[in-house]
C-alpha cells in the first residue's frame, strides 16, 4: 500500500484549478489572493506556489503590480495545442497498443469507467478523468513520451471543458473513447491511430466554431 501525501500547495492548486475549469472563476477574473488564502486557511507561500503552477498550465497570467488573472480561451492557442497533440498522441497511443500488457488493459478500462461515471454527475470532474484515460493509452509506450503528451493534455483541459458543454457531446465522446479503447486492447495500432486523429480533429473543429462565435 502506498501513501500519497498532498501538500497544502497541491490541495490549493487542485481547488483553484477546478474553479477555473468549471467556470466558477471566469476568464479575465483577477485572482484575489487574500480572499482565497483566508477562505482555504492557507498562507501566501503555498498559494503562490499553486498559482505559479496554474500559470505553467496556461490557466493564469501574471502581471507586474497586478497579480494573476484567469486567461481567456483563444482559437489560436487551441489550434496550436491540438495540432501538437495530433503530431504526438495518436502515434504514441498506437505504439503503446502494441506494447500494452493485460495489466495496462485493466488500467485503461478502469480509467474509462471512472470517466464515464464522472460524466454522469452534474458536478463531476470529467476533465481530470478524461486526461487520465488518454494517458492510460499512452503510458505503456514510454516515460518521456508520456510526459510530453501529458503536458499537452494539461494545456488542452480548459478547451476540453468548453468542447463538452453543448448537449450530446458527452455521449459522442464516450462512444469515440470506447471505440478507441477496443482497438487499443486488440493491439490494432493502425486503427488506434486513425480513430485518435479523428477524435482530436473533431474536437478542434468544434472548438474553432465555438470560440469564433
Amino acid at each position: 500500500m502506498s501513501i500519497v501525501v498532498r501538500t497544502l500547495s497541491d490541495q490549493t492548486y487542485e481547488i483553484v484549478r477546478r474553479r477555473i475549469l468549471t467556470g466558477a472563476m471566469s476568464p479575465g477574473t483577477a485572482v484575489r489572493q487574500d480572499s482565497i488564502a483566508g477562505e482555504l486557511g492557507v498562507s501566501k507561500i503555498p498559494l503562490r506556489e499553486a498559482l505559479s503552477r496554474l500559470e505553467q498550465d496556461g490557466l493564469l497570467q501574471s502581471y507586474p503590480n497586478r497579480g494573476y488573472v484567469v486567461r481567456p480561451a483563444s482559437t489560436d492557442e487551441a489550434a496550436e495545442v491540438f495540432a501538437l497533440r495530433l503530431k504526438l498522441e495518436p502515434a504514441a497511443a498506437a505504439d503503446a497498443a502494441v506494447k500494452a500488457s493485460p495489466e495496462d488493459h485493466a488500467l485503461a478500462e478502469t480509467a474509462l469507467s471512472a470517466l464515464e461515471e464522472e460524466m454522469g454527475k452534474p458536478e463531476g470532474d470529467h476533465i481530470t478523468r478524461n486526461r487520465a484515460f488518454h494517458m492510460a493509452l499512452v503510458r505503456p509506450g514510454g516515460h518521456v513520451t508520456g510526459q510530453l503528451v501529458e503536458r499537452l493534455q494539461i494545456l488542452s483541459e480548459r478547451y476540453v471543458r468548453i468542447h463538452l458543454e453543448p448537449f450530446g457531446r458527452n455521449e459522442r465522446a464516450s462512444r469515440e473513447h470506447r471505440e478507441i479503447l477496443d482497438a487499443w486492447k486488440a493491439g490494432d495500432a493502425a486503427t488506434v491511430e486513425a480513430l485518435l486523429v479523428e477524435h482530436i480533429q473533431g474536437t478542434l473543429a468544434d472548438l474553432e466554431q465555438q470560440l469564433s462565435t
